[in-house]
């Protein structure tokens, strides 16, 4: 502004030619008529800079258009821009609609969209899966999904199988999800059946957490047990189909439709776990009942739950009662899931240490700006082809299991 202010005092103080002028201030003579002419025309305002927008759009959505993109979304509130681009087109198909992008544009500049807000996902499990080759190898877990008895109380049932033999371990009735009203159910199975090698769940609470690693009380449990806790991906129950068929059935012939009170829905699914397990053929079981394939597992469930334990050379720190760990004198965050275990530390270099709960891998320890590296997102796919499988954590001997060097 000021070298242009500069320019316009010289030019009408006569002492130079514009030819001179221009030289003098490193421009073209057309743009030093340029500022000349638009300090004649506006003042001074006229030497800022002005926007290099076009000032016609030829593609521009019309008010009308507008305005009956609106009215539609009026009409249909809970439709998104690509189903009303296409009910307006069917309505009419001569008129210039806009792209579904620009729909969606229109919409999210009148207020009628609201952006969903950004939440934090569970750490991703990317383990291979265990291979359910015998009975107890492999328990599946899930919720059915909650509805509403006749006296309109919420039943939500908890449901456990086995994997291999596809036998029904628990269908429980609960009024929701948590710990306090799954560990119970568990730990009945556990005195019932015995220990699995593995369980496998979805991503939802009480069974994983945004906690580093995703873990849970009940996972932490679990690993304490002895048994694997796999996750499957977030949007593919498919990775849990065993168990979902099992959810299909017993939609259809123990709560459709629900009985009066929750415990007459729990009689029901009592008789149907017993139809289920002794009477109903399986097709995948060649005809034959889950109960004719299924056995006790020979790891029985210890009357006092141990510790996790570690190999000689790892260093151990006892997480605190706020979640954090000692370490060098300063301390370092780490999970409040974990309050009261114990983790092992083991050295990678001489920078970093590998920070871990029994086999489970929490995160890397920057010993230098002591801050936490949790692990990257990886392909599940990628780790399954590769040659170094990590060894069972809890192997049996006769059970088959995932390739292993144990």
């Amino acid at each position: 502004m000021k070298e242009r202010m500069r320019l316009i005092l010289d030019y009408d103080q006569e002492h130079y030619s514009m030819t001179d002028l221009c030289s003098m201030y490193g421009i073209s003579r057309k743009t030093g008529y340029k500022w000349l002419d638009r300090f004649a025309r506006k003042g001074p305002k006229g030497l800022e800079d002005e926007s290099r927008a076009p000032h016609h759009h030829p593609l521009k959505v019309s008010e009308e258009i507008e305005q009956e993109i609106v009215a539609a979304r009026g009409q249909w509130p809970k439709w998104g821009a690509k189903k009303l681009r296409d009910w307006l087109m069917g309505k009419h198909p001569d008129r210039p609609w806009p792209a579904t992008s620009t729909f969606g544009s229109i919409l999210k500049r009148y207020g009628l969209t609201i952006a969903k807000a950004k939440r934090r996902r569970v750490p991703p499990y990317t383990k291979p899966f265990v291979d359910c080759g015998g009975p107890n190898a492999l328990w599946c877990a899930d919720y059915k999904g909650w509805f509403r008895t006749g006296d309109g109380r919420r039943c939500e049932p908890l449901t456990i199988s086995d994997a291999y033999s596809r036998y029904l371990i628990r269908c429980q009735a609960v009024p929701r999800t948590g710990f306090d009203f799954a560990w119970p159910i568990f730990q009945a199975a556990f005195i019932e059946y015995g220990l699995p090698l593995a369980i496998r769940t979805d991503n939802g609470p009480p069974f994983a957490s945004k906690a580093v690693a995703g873990l849970s009380r009940l996972s932490v449990l679990w690993t304490k047990l002895g048994i694997i806790h796999e996750r499957i991906d977030p949007g593919k129950p498919q990775q849990n189909s065993r168990h979902e068929r099992v959810h299909r059935t017993i939609k259809w012939e123990a709560a459709s439709p629900p009985e009066e009170t929750v415990p007459k829905q729990q009689e029901a699914f009592d008789v149907y776990q017993h139809v289920y397990n002794h009477e109903r053929p399986h097709e995948a079981l060649a005809g034959q009942s889950p109960a004719t394939h299924y056995g006790l597992s020979p790891r029985s469930y210890p009357l006092r739950i141990p510790e996790v334990e570690y190999e000689e050379g790892i260093t151990v720190r006892k997480v605190r009662s706020n979640g954090e760990i000692k370490w060098r004198g300063d301390k370092i965050f780490l999970s409040e899931v974990l309050i009261g275990e114990p983790v092992g530390l083991e050295q990678i270099d001489d920078r970093y240490w590998l920070i871990r709960f029994g086999p489970i891998e929490l995160a890397q320890l920057d010993d230098h700006d002591l801050r936490l590296i949790h692990p990257k997102r990886k392909s599940r796919a990628l780790n399954e082809k590769s040659p170094k499988n990590p060894k069972c954590v809890t192997h049996v001997p006769g059970m088959k299991c995932h390739p292993c060097t144990g």
